[in-house]
């Protein structure tokens, strides 16, 4: 086995990694970002806060999508994969800590 035969794996799996984190850290973000908006709407406060965070959080998840769609068909499910991942963590911690 030579060289070139271990660094194609590495290039292969390497982007659908580093998508799989970003999405993680991305999905944790946004779901975070909604239970914030939530918090503000239900008490009344800061109309103008929630609809910038939710603006904000849109533009930022469309525009790491659209980026991992440059890397292709495996980097984008990747990166899905890893922003269910990140929802799930931010509900776990929210049922552990409770409303």
């Amino acid at each position: 086995m030579d060289e070139c035969d271990m660094i194609e794996p590495l290039q292969f799996i390497s982007p659908l990694l580093a998508s799989l984190a970003v999405g993680v850290l991305l999905g944790m973000l946004y779901f975070q970002t909604v239970r914030r908006c939530a918090d503000l709407m239900v008490n009344g406060e800061h109309a103008v806060l929630a609809l910038a965070l939710t603006i904000g959080r849109l533009a930022l998840l469309g525009a790491a999508f659209f980026c991992a769609v440059r890397f292709g068909a495996l980097p984008l499910l990747a990166m899905l994969v890893g922003t269910i991942l990140g929802r799930q963590w931010v509900m776990r911690t929210q049922e552990r800590r409770g409303p």
